[in-house]
């Protein structure tokens, strides 16, 4: 019975957090738990235990006598998390150039193959997609468990912001130059020039938040 709850409660977190990366659950939306459960076909105890487990990764926020809402990124969030983030993926790049074969090579050049088409074309949800999946891919041929573990919580958090950064103009096909700057390095075997081209990419990044928040501060909570 309790590994039947324990399932119940994973599944209606993995759908709370698919609804918050789809934007479906924008960031400050207030999550009403009746609702929820009629639309994920949980019951309330698998919701709320749900709701915790997503409140312990800074997806949700819970306030006393009011409920759940999903999480704003604020800019002192870009501000602490950027340049942290940065060394991290910077050294998964370091390490993924290290270990690259030329199976793992001609796989990255399939995503990033993909990432110029939706850049040209300007297909900003299926680029950030792929980008998404190229930076899950240099993480797992690191091979490094530690910093799996540490990148994912701080990603999971960095999701709210979703692709925002892809609308300032210009940042689509700076964003690519950025990435192919990157492979070109990896496909070297230049591990130092890859984890300088994976820090400078995510404070390209940082800095494009920034920009958004001048621009727009709606986007991004004070």
């Amino acid at each position: 019975m309790r590994s039947v709850a324990n399932s119940l409660h994973d599944q209606a977190a993995e759908m709370l957090r698919g609804l918050i990366f789809a934007g479906e659950l924008a960031p400050g939306t207030f999550l009403d738990e009746a609702a929820l459960c009629e639309r994920l076909a949980v019951s309330r105890t698998p919701l709320r235990e749900a709701l915790k487990v997503l409140a312990a990764e800074g997806l949700v926020r819970h306030e006393p006598r009011r409920g759940c809402f999903v999480a704003e990124i604020t800019e002192r969030d870009v501000q602490k998390i950027f340049p942290v983030i940065a060394l991290l993926e910077g050294r998964a790049a370091y390490e993924a150039t290290e270990r690259a074969a030329a199976a793992d090579i001609a796989a990255l050049e399939v995503l990033h193959q993909r990432l110029r088409e939706h850049a040209e074309a300007g297909r900003i949800t299926e680029y950030y997609e792929v980008n998404y999946a190229i930076h899950e891919a240099f993480i797992t041929l690191a091979d490094n468990h530690w910093l799996a573990q540490t990148i994912g919580g701080l990603r999971r958090i960095l999701r709210l912001a979703r692709h925002q950064t892809l609308h300032v103009p210009g940042r689509l096909r700076q964003s690519l130059s950025e990435h192919l700057a990157m492979f070109d390095a990896l496909k070297r075997g230049d591990a130092a020039a890859a984890e300088a081209s994976m820090r400078n990419h995510l404070m390209a990044q940082r800095d494009a938040l920034n920009a958004l928040a001048r621009n727009s501060p709606s986007r991004i909570a004070p």
